[in-house]
C-alpha cells in the first residue's frame, strides 16, 4: 500500500515540475515556418519561465512604435498609465504624463453642446491614428492596418514571426512569383504572394535616445519586444504567481506523503 502511495505522489511531483518548466513557454509557439523560409529566433530575454523583459528594450520598442508604427497601427487596449507600471518600459510618471499630453481626444461638451477637445490624461488609452476603418483603409491602398494590442498572440509564431516579418523585406522576387505593384515581397509573410504593408524600417529611420545603432534589425527587435509586452503587460507577474502555486502544491505533496506515510505505517 505504501509503495503504491509513493509512486502516486512520485507521479504528482513529476507533473508539477513538468508544468513549471512549460509554464513560460507555452504562449511562445514557434514552429511555424514557411516553404522555403523558417522563422527566426534571435532569442528574446523574456522567453521561457525565467524570463523577464529588459527595460531598455521596451524603451526602444516604444520609440520604434510611437515614431513609425504608429503612423497606421493603433493600440487601443493599452493605457498610456501602463507605461508606468512594474514589468513595463517603467517611465517615470512625469515622462508619461508628457507622451500622453502630446495625443489629444474629444469626449466633453461646453455649456453650446459643441465637443471640447483636450489633452489625453494617464488613464486614457492610446489613440488610432484614423477616425474610422475606411479612413484607414483609404490610406492604406484598400488595406485595414490591423490594431497591434495582441498581435504577438494573433500570429502563429508569435514574437519570433513578427520579428522575422519585420526584418524579412526583400526586393528580389523570386523567379516564377508574381507580387502586384502595389504590394511588396516578404518571404515570411504567409504564401508569400506579396504583404500590403510597404516595409516600414530601413537602416538610421530612427535616432535612439540611449545611442544605439538604429539598424533594421536592431529596430525589429526592439519593436517586437514592445508589441510582446503589449500583449501581456502582466507577463512577470503571472510567471512570479507560477513559481509561487507551483512551490507551494511541491510542499503541499510532499506533507501530504509524510502525513500518509505515518498514518499507514503500522498498516502491513
Amino acid at each position: 500500500m505504501e509503495n503504491t502511495i509513493m509512486q502516486n505522489i512520485s507521479k504528482i511531483l513529476l507533473i508539477l515540475i513538468s508544468t513549471l518548466f512549460l509554464y513560460g513557454t507555452s504562449y511562445a509557439s514557434d514552429d511555424v515556418s514557411q516553404k522555403t523560409h523558417k522563422i527566426l529566433k534571435p532569442g528574446f530575454s523574456f522567453e521561457g519561465p525565467f524570463g523577464v523583459f529588459d527595460r531598455s528594450e521596451l524603451r526602444r520598442g516604444y520609440q520604434v512604435y510611437s515614431e513609425v508604427c504608429s503612423s497606421c497601427h493603433s493600440i487601443d487596449q493599452l493605457s498610456f498609465r501602463n507605461l508606468i507600471q512594474v514589468g513595463g518600459p517603467e517611465f517615470s510618471e512625469e515622462e508619461t504624463k508628457r507622451i500622453a499630453s502630446q495625443y489629444t481626444i474629444s469626449d466633453r461638451y461646453d455649456d453650446y453642446g459643441e465637443l471640447v477637445e483636450r489633452k489625453r490624461l494617464l488613464s486614457d488609452r492610446f489613440p488610432s491614428p484614423f477616425p474610422n476603418k475606411k479612413a484607414a483603409m483609404s490610406a492604406n491602398n484598400g488595406s485595414y492596418p490591423p490594431d497591434l494590442s495582441l498581435i504577438v498572440k494573433a500570429r502563429a509564431g508569435g514574437h519570433n514571426y513578427i520579428y522575422s516579418l519585420l526584418s524579412g523585406y526583400e526586393e528580389t522576387i523570386p523567379e516564377g512569383l508574381e507580387v502586384s505593384d502595389t504590394l511588396s515581397y516578404n518571404p515570411w509573410y504567409p504564401g508569400s504572394a506579396g504583404i500590403a504593408m510597404m516595409q516600414p524600417l530601413y537602416d538610421d529611420l530612427i535616432e535612439y535616445s540611449d545611442g544605439t545603432p538604429a539598424t533594421i534589425d536592431q529596430m525589429a527587435y526592439d519593436v517586437t519586444v514592445f508589441l510582446s509586452w503589449v500583449s501581456e503587460p502582466e507577463l512577470e507577474a503571472r510567471k512570479k504567481m507560477g513559481f509561487v502555486v507551483i512551490s507551494f502544491l511541491i510542499i503541499f505533496v510532499f506533507l501530504m506523503y509524510l502525513s500518509t506515510r505515518r498514518l499507514w505505517k503500522e498498516v502491513h
